[in-house]
Parts: structure tokens; C-alpha cells; sequence
């Protein structure tokens, strides 16, 4: 089923010069693309007609009820260029399906996946020239969707803003270096019957405190851990978390399974195919910090990283808690979280064999 979209092209798209200086350096939601979608949603008459049209500021009521209430979903994917200069999408379909998971738990209505996916393709092939070359650059593409009804009643809106914007993206991390992160026990991200598994403000919202308390002590992300018996880890900032233990071929990588409260990652299930794919058992469990902490000092845990779509592969290195410090391994990224990095980023960039059909070619 394909959804019509209405194509209504900007009469003032930034210039081939100022697109080509942007960019050379694009940074990460620093500039933004000539257009942007929108539909609108209400509980009368369902969705209205797509339109893509020119970015542009958007102006809302005082009392519209999102700004009372957060009821907001957004989601996160990119486009990236290929070998032969068109460019690809890397699994909208599973971004489409968290979306659609992710409105329903927050009493929004759920995006038709046709709708998603044709405003995705529609908003890049309109905006194809600001798909950045380099690989490890992308064009990176926020859908969110919010409760637009005018009034102070606690109750789900009766009507709803979809919108697409997208940017173009350098690496958010340097893979290069290691990053150092604080294991937060005065918060929590999520509790078991909440918003974990959902992607919403509310929840990056209210980890912002903890984000500042980890850069206090000197370190670039926060690690939550559960919210029950306070011990088992569960994600880095937004990010979904990897453990490697042994070494070459004889290696596992896990993860923390999912219990409800944690983000579904996209890039996090990527991985789990990617690392079986090159060889390595993988293993969904549960990781408490004793286990890090004491994996990490035997020498068990050799490698850790963080993975997203926005970060792709973070490798960690030092760990920091109430419970002391230590790291993992030299402290450096690891080779199997490279090799990893790098086989993932080759399958978004065309370069490495994209077996599982998880490409989405919108411009040859």
C-alpha cells in the first residue's frame, strides 16, 4: 500500500555552495534540511493528507496539551550514501513498528508503517543533497508525533501533529577514544509498567539530571541500572549497552535482555545478527554491576561498548560508581567492537554484503 504525500517544494532551498559548506562539517543537529513533513490527526477524521513543504517554524497555542501534559513520541534513523551515489535507508520498517508501539503506549494515535515510510523516502529524495559522502556520516531523520488539542484536561489529546525533520550527521562519538561513564544509583531511567520501552521526551527528560551528575564527576554518559533490586544494568544515556567476554573467536557478546524497561534498540538487535554473523556467541541476560565490575578486574569482560542509531558503535573504557572505579581492558576501544562498528557502518554504507535485506534503496 503506497500513502500520497503532497509535494510542495521550497522556493528558497539553501544554495549548492552553503549546502557543500555545512556540509564539510555537519556536527550533529546543527543545520537542518530545506523541508520537512507534517500531517495532521484527529479523533473525528483520522489522518489528513500528507504534505512535504519548507522547513519552517510552526506556532502552537499556550494551552496546547502537550506542553501540560508530554504527550510525545519521536524516533531516530538515517540515510546513508552508497558506492554508487544513491542512498539508502537502514531498516525503517523497525522504526515504523517502534513508532507505532511507542504512540500506543503514550494514548497517541498509532502512525499508519505506509505513512512512515513513505514520508521517510519522500523528505530524502527531496533532500537527497544533503546526504553527507564520508563514511560514518548520514542524514539523519527525526519522525515525532504530538498532542496538539487546546485545553487543560488531563486526558488523552483528541488531536495530534505528525512531523519529519532530518539533519545531516558527522560521527556522534570519535570511535577512536573510549568513553568514560557514571553508574547512576540516586536515579532511575525506567520502572517495570512504564515508558522504558516507549521512545519519548518525558523519558530523556527526566535523565538529564543524572547526564549532569555524571559530567560532575567527570564522566561523558550515564549508566542506569534497574529499579527494583538496584543492581542490574540496563542502558547507557539513550543508548543500549554490549559486553564482550574472552577474546578472538572464542568470545561472547551480550547484552541486557529486555524487561519492559528498556529500549528496544534497533541498532541493538542489528548487533546481535551482526555479531553471529562474524562468528561470535551471543547472549541476551541479565549483567549486574558486581558482574562488571568484578568481570572487568579479572580480566572476564574484555571489551564494553554502547550502541544507537545516532552513536552506532561507543566503545567504554572506565567505569565510575559509588562503588569505586575500573576499567575494562587498556581502557581503548576493543577489536571486536571495532570489527563490529566497522561491519555494521559497511552494511549502512554499502560496502559490506547486506545479506539480511536490511537496506532500503530510495535513490539509485
Amino acid at each position: 500500500m503506497t500513502m500520497t504525500i503532497k509535494i510542495t517544494p521550497s522556493n528558497h532551498p539553501v544554495s549548492d555552495a552553503e549546502r557543500a559548506e555545512k556540509l564539510a562539517k555537519p556536527g550533529f543537529g546543527k543545520y537542518y534540511t530545506d523541508h520537512m513533513v507534517v500531517a495532521e490527526w484527529s479523533e473525528a477524521e483520522g489522518w489528513s493528507e500528507a504534505e512535504l513543504k519548507a522547513y519552517a517554524p510552526i506556532s502552537l497555542d499556550p494551552a496546547t496539551m502537550v506542553f501540560h501534559y508530554g504527550q510525545e513520541i519521536f524516533e531516530g534513523l538515517k540515510a546513508y550514501r552508497q558506492p554508487d551515489g544513491g542512498v539508502a535507508l537502514f531498516r525503517p520498517e523497525a522504526n515504523a513498528a517502534r513508532f507505532a508501539r511507542s504512540a500506543k503506549r503514550l494514548a497517541l494515535p498509532e502512525l499508519p508503517i505506509e505513512l512512515f515510510i513513505e514520508s521517510v523516502d519522500a523528505l530524502v529524495r527531496e533532500d537527497a543533497g544533503w546526504v553527507p559522502e564520508k563514511i560514518g556520516e548520514s542524514l539523519y531523520l527525526r519522525p515525532f508525533m504530538f498532542a496538539t488539542e487546546v485545553g487543560l484536561g488531563v486526558r488523552p489529546t483528541n488531536r495530534a501533529l505528525y512531523m519529519l525533520i532530518a539533519t545531516p550527521a558527522a560521527a556522534y562519538f570519535n570511535s577512536e577514544n573510549a568513553v568514560t561513564v557514571w553508574i547512576s544509583t540516586e536515579y532511575v531511567r525506567a520502572a517495570p509498567g512504564g515508558t522504558g520501552e516507549a521512545k519519548c521526551g518525558g523519558n530523556y527528560a527526566a535523565s538529564l539530571v543524572a547526564q549532569k551528575v555524571a559530567a560532575e564527576q567527570g564522566c561523558d554518559q550515564v549508566v542506569w541500572i534497574d529499579a527494583v533490586e538496584r543492581k542490574w544494568v540496563e542502558e547507557m544515556g539513550g543508548m543500549n549497552l554490549y559486553f564482550v567476554k574472552g577474546l578472538g573467536t572464542d568470545a561472547t557478546v551480550l547484552t541486557p535482555k529486555l524487561t519492559g524497561t528498556l529500549l528496544p534498540g534497533i541498532t541493538r538487535d542489528s548487533i546481535l545478527t551482526v555479531a553471529s554473523d562474524l562468528g561470535y556467541r551471543v547472549e541476551e541476560r541479565m549483567v549486574s554491576v558486581d558482574d562488571w565490575r568484578d568481570g572487568a578486574k579479572s580480566g572476564e569482560i574484555t571489551e564494553i561498548f554502547a550502541c544507537g542509531t545516532a552513536a552506532v558503535v561507543s566503545p567504554v573504557g572506565t567505569a565510575k560508581s559509588a562503588m569505586g572505579t575500573w576499567v575494562t581492558g587498556d581502557g581503548t576501544p576493543g577489536p571486536i567492537t571495532m570489527q563490529i562498528r566497522n561491519t555494521l557502518l559497511g552494511i549502512q554504507h554499502g560496502t559490506v554484503t547486506d545479506t539480511h535485506h536490511w537496506l532500503r534503496k530510495v535513490l539509485q
